[in-house]
C-alpha cells in the first residue's frame, strides 16, 4: 500500500524533503503501529530498520549493566531511528524502546542506504539531525550529571508531550526510573512533588500534565537548550563549495 505525501508530512525530516525525493523514499516505506515497551534496537546488535515516527516516541537507552541503565535520546516526529546508518555504521550503539504507541514510517536499512547515497538533500537533512542530536546528547550528560531528578523529570516529561502530542500518556515508575538512570523511590518523589504543586496529575501508570507553564518553570534549562540546538541544527543551510 502506497503512502501518502500527507501522512508523512508529520515527520519534519520527512517534511522537509523535495516532493519527488519525498515520493521515492515514500516507495521504499511501510506504515508500522508501534507498541509501549516494543524493542526496535538493540547495541552491538546489526540495524534492520530505521523508523521515522510520526506519532510516537522512542527512547534511546543506554545499557551500563545487567541492572543499570540510562536515556541518552527521545526520538518523535522530529527525528529518525537508526541514526548511526548516516554515519556508515551498521550497528546499533543503544536499545531503542517504545515509550509512546502509535504510528511511524519503517524502511529496510538497506533500502535506506541506497536512497541516502541516491539523495543528496536527504544527506543534508540527515547530517543536520544528526549534529542535533549530538548537541542533545552533550546537554543530558550535564543534566544528567548536575540537575536534581524533579527538575530532570519535569524536562523529560515536557519532552514527551512535545514528541506525543498529548496531555496525558502512559508510563510506570519502573519505566522512568531506568530512563533517568536513578532508583524508583527518587522517581516516585520527585512525581509527587510536582503533582503536589498541581503540575501532573499521576495514578496507576497514566500522567497527565495539568499546567505546561509551571512544569516549564521546574525543569531545567536543558529542556529549553534542547529546543535551541534543533532549531539551530535544521536551519543550517548547505555548505556550497567556493566558486
Amino acid at each position: 500500500m502506497s503512502i501518502a505525501p500527507s501522512a508523512a508530512s508529520c515527520n519534519h525530516l520527512l517534511a522537509a524533503l523535495p516532493q519527488c525525493e519525498l515520493l521515492q523514499l515514500l516507495d521504499k516505506c511501510e506504515a508500522v503501529d508501534l507498541k509501549f515497551g516494543e524493542i526496535l534496537a538493540e547495541p552491538g546488535e546489526p540495524i534492520r530498520h530505521v523508523y521515522f515516527p510520526t506519532h510516537s516516541a522512542i527512547v534511546l537507552v543506554t545499557l551500563m549493566d545487567d541492572r543499570a541503565s540510562l536515556e541518552v535520546g527521545l526520538v518523535g516526529n522530529e527525528g529518525i531511528v537508526g541514526t548511526a546508518l548516516v554515519l556508515d555504521m551498521a550497528v546499533s550503539p543503544q536499545r531503542a524502546l517504545v515509550q509512546v504507541p502509535g504510528a511511524a514510517l519503517r524502511m529496510e536499512a538497506d533500502l535506506f542506504r541506497q536512497a541516502l547515497e541516491a539523495s543528496p538533500e536527504l544527506q543534508h537533512v540527515l547530517k543536520r539531525y544528526v549534529h542535533a542530536v549530538m548537541a542533545q546528547l552533550a546537554q543530558t550528560a550535564g543534566c544528567t550529571r548536575f540537575h536534581v531528578v524533579e527538575a530532570r523529570l519535569a524536562r523529560w516529561l515536557l519532552m514527551t508531550q512535545d514528541r506525543a502530542h498529548a496531555d496525558s500518556f502512559h508510563v510506570t515508575h519502573e519505566f522512568l526510573a531506568q530512563v533517568l538512570g536513578v532508583r524508583r523511590v527518587g522517581i516516585t518523589r520527585a512525581a509527587t512533588t510536582l503533582q503536589g504543586r498541581g503540575l501532573i496529575r499521576y495514578a496507576r501508570g497514566n500522567i497527565t500534565l495539568r499546567d505546561r507553564a509551571g512544569l516549564e518553570a521546574a525543569a531545567c534549562g536543558c529542556y529549553a537548550a534542547d529546543k535551541l540546538s534543533y532549531a539551530q541544527s535544521m536551519a543550517h543551510p548547505p555548505l556550497r563549495p567556493a566558486a
